[in-house]
């Protein structure tokens, strides 16, 4: 028989392990359960800029792999993807109905500066994770004014100044000319591009060329460039225009150095419809491994990869860096989940997402995913290549922020 005393103790005992028992039940914001967690995310199926869907079917295919395997956490991933066109109006609109009709947990990697820009305060005021977005621009890495919001991929301005750095060191007498798009993506950039060269930069821009997302060609701003003497042509563009600008430069006779931002290093999307023969010597940078060297098809990296690819997105090119680009966002997110284990509230998800520390296969070696509460640029680091037979060759040390 227990004694009186030895019940008063189990009793007392009791009631302490009770509030550490809540502590440790599951904890659920919308979009996340038992079963499922429901992410959001808005990229141009459509329009424009279209050559980067397959960021998000790539990104499709890696949860598609996860939750072959039984998911996170016990949990599968229910990923919705929507065609925003390229057209902030239509991010908006998409958004809006993910958030408030879809009740997802999170929006994951809405792709395009002037897109994110839209929807940036909404989301802050929202309180929902605006969470590794596939643009460069510096302002997604401001946690104390938009603690909701964290990008992904290294900033734009720092490529543009690499790239001005880079002129400088190694033709200082360059004429430099520069085809940029006109928004908030471009500008960024261009103002890397200004502050690389410093004081040097008036009188070595011989030329400053825009254009508008909506605009059909290049090719009277290509002309231009070429028509001011400029010898360098940095080429701030997304794929499409990209691709005009470099084989519109070869069919007019202009063959100057070239520098191309790296979100439009796609071989499949940008260098094989300008032509490989034109891309020769292009200066850009990387921070994922190149899926189209062979150098890289041996590892393990690259061969998980393939494999996801080959059975999740049958359709996708294996060799293409924009898909590279999804699934390792799409890994990252995955890494989130993980570590946030039973507590999937927005307001972990984001305390987890800001103390990560990891190198995802993908990134090419020696760069590594690392953020802080204080620090929201997950990869901040990057390394310049030049284009070479059908690829992209890295050289030099790698560049931080």
């Amino acid at each position: 028989m227990i004694s009186l005393n030895r019940r008063v103790a189990l009793i007392g005992a009791l009631a302490l392990s009770l509030p550490l028992a809540a502590l440790a039940q599951k904890k659920y914001d919308p979009g996340a359960s038992d079963k499922e967690i429901v992410i959001g995310n808005t990229v141009p199926y459509s329009g424009p800029a279209s050559a980067y869907g397959t960021v998000g079917k790539a990104m499709a295919a890696y949860f598609d792999k996860v939750n072959a395997e039984g998911g996170v956490n016990g949990r599968k991933i229910r990923f919705i993807s929507l065609d925003d066109g390229y057209n902030p109006a239509k991010t908006v609109e998409q958004v809006r109905k993910l958030v408030e009709e879809d009740e997802v947990l999170l929006m994951l990697a809405p792709l395009g500066t002037a897109q994110n820009t839209a929807i940036h305060k909404y989301m802050n005021a929202k309180k929902v994770p605006h969470l590794f977005l596939n643009t460069g621009a510096n302002k997604w890495g401001d946690p104390k004014n938009f603690p909701w919001t964290m990008g992904f991929i290294p900033s734009y301005y720092v490529e543009g100044r690499a790239f001005a750095k880079h002129i400088l060191a190694t033709r200082p007498n360059a004429r430099v000319g520069v085809l940029y798009q006109n928004d908030d993506f471009g500008k960024d950039y261009l103002k890397g591009v200004l502050e690389g060269f410093g004081d040097k930069a008036k009188a070595m821009i011989v030329s400053q060329q825009s254009f508008e997302v909506t605009d059909t060609t290049v090719d009277s701003q290509v002309l231009s460039l070429k028509g001011s003497g400029a010898d360098t042509f940095i080429n701030i563009t997304t794929p499409k225009f990209a691709a005009q600008a470099i084989r519109r430069a070869a069919e007019s006779g202009w063959k100057p150095v070239q520098y191309l931002v790296s979100v439009s290093t796609s071989v499949t999307s940008v260098l094989k419809p300008a032509g490989f023969e034109n891309g020769q010597g292009i200066v850009s940078s990387m921070y994922l491994r190149d899926p189209s060297d062979p150098a890289t098809h041996p590892s393990k990296e690259y061969q998980d990869y393939a494999a996801t690819m080959k059975k999740h997105y049958p359709g996708g090119d294996v060799a293409d860096s924009l898909n590279a680009n999804g699934y390792t966002i799409a890994q990252a997110m995955v890494e989130v989940l993980r570590k946030a284990g039973d507590n999937l509230t927005r307001e972990n998800i984001m305390k987890v997402a800001a103390n990560l520390n990891v190198a995802l296969p993908m990134l090419a070696p020696g760069i590594t995913l690392k953020t802080s509460p204080d620090d929201f640029y997950p990869v901040s680091q990057l390394q310049l290549t030049k284009f070479a037979g059908s690829r992209f060759e890295p050289f030099g040390p790698i560049i931080d922020r």
